[in-house]
């Protein structure tokens, strides 16, 4: 029997295709606009959910059922950051699901997933074909939609690329976490909790700055670099990338994930190019092209890296098994590497977690 929802008003998910969806509204009463996109995840919808990657992106949950075991308290590890989510907040622009449960059941569950959307003012719809509107978009590529609830006013479709959203989700000011000895200067770009964590657990001190703030010149005194992920276009961040060339002066090791696998190519002057549909999901096998070791791995991304405009000096390192995209690159005799996936997962498999221990001992 599917769970019993309390009384919901119709919605409409209207596409800039023209398509239009009538589904139940299951958030916030709001419209909302933003760029659609699938997630194949079948958990996780909470980490996605406050993943800064998603920002100014309307998700689609492939997996049929959504909700069923609610969200979590606000709990919080030994270094005082989140353990449920992965920023401060909801930072997708809506969700789209096929069937919403309402009734939910885990042991830290404290509110339903339609409750947390409220207080977020961030809409969703229930009762779509995500199957068929999938298949919509991995033919058309991601495409512009807006979630409209009965009787609200409807928006005008909002396109996320040209803005520097990146911008909008990093830290406004530095801030230190003093953990031990050695000191990495990590970018915020809009970083998820459990890199922090992840950085902090291997008893790292982190030294964490504003997207666009120069620490070759206020912040002289570090081990290493840390670029983190982010949402948007990685070619708009210019005054990163200059930074990032100064960084690579310096010689000393720099990891990037997600995003700051992107920076790290556009400073060395290779360039990026956005994918049809992009990889979000936890199943994406990735190869180590040099040991053809195969990773599976967690993913959120929309853009990749032109493998064929890579300098000399870098090559590839990993590969998407299943399209073939570059999934990481690295430098051939400097102790510069990166990875388009998300090795510290929440969610998904942990495969590749000893990335952090690579970048520590090279420190």
């Amino acid at each position: 029997m599917p769970p019993k929802i309390s009384a919901m008003t119709t919605a409409k998910l209207i596409l800039q295709d023209g398509t239009e969806i009538t589904g139940e509204s299951f958030g916030a009463d709001t419209s909302s606009a933003g760029e659609v996109v699938f997630n194949t995840s079948m958990i996780g919808y909470p980490e996605s959910m406050s993943d800064p990657s998603y920002k100014g992106q309307i998700l689609t949950f492939t997996y049929p059922l959504i909700g069923n075991y609610g969200t979590g308290g606000a709990c919080k590890d030994k270094f005082g950051i989140s353990k449920r989510f992965e920023s401060g907040k909801i930072q997708v622009s809506g969700i789209i699901v096929s069937e919403y449960s309402e009734n939910y059941s885990h042991w830290d569950a404290n509110k339903s997933l339609g409750k947390w959307l409220q207080e977020h003012n961030v809409p969703a719809i229930t009762g779509i074909d995500t199957r068929k509107l999938t298949q919509k978009i991995r033919e058309h590529g991601t495409i512009l939609g807006k979630i409209v609830p009965k009787n609200k006013k409807e928006p005008g479709f909002y396109d996320p690329d040209p803005e520097n959203l990146v911008s909008q989700v990093s830290i406004k000011k530095p801030k230190t976490y003093k953990k031990g000895s050695k000191k990495v200067i990590c970018i915020d770009c809009g970083m998820k909790n459990n890199i922090l964590r992840s950085l902090l657990e291997r008893d790292i001190t982190v030294i964490r700055v504003p997207w666009n703030y120069d620490f070759t010149e206020k912040e002289p005194e570090f081990d290493g670099v840390f670029i983190s992920n982010g949402p948007g276009d990685p070619a708009l961040l210019k005054e990163l990338i200059e930074i990032v060339q100064k960084a690579l002066k310096f010689k000393k090791p720099i990891f990037g994930i997600c995003l700051g696998c992107q920076i790290m190519a556009l400073a060395s002057g290779a360039k990026t190019y956005k994918l049809k549909f992009g990889h979000r999901s936890q199943n994406q096998p990735c190869v180590d092209v040099e040991t053809g070791h195969c990773y599976i791995t967690s993913q959120n991304h929309g853009f990749a890296i032109n493998e064929k405009t890579l300098k000399p000096g870098w090559k590839p390192w990993l590969r998407n098994a299943n399209d073939k995209t570059v999934e990481g690159i690295m430098h051939k005799t400097l102790p510069f590497f990166s990875c388009q996936f998300h090795p510290e997962a929440t969610p998904g498999p942990t495969d590749t977690t000893h990335f952090f221990d690579k970048f520590t001992e090279m420190l």
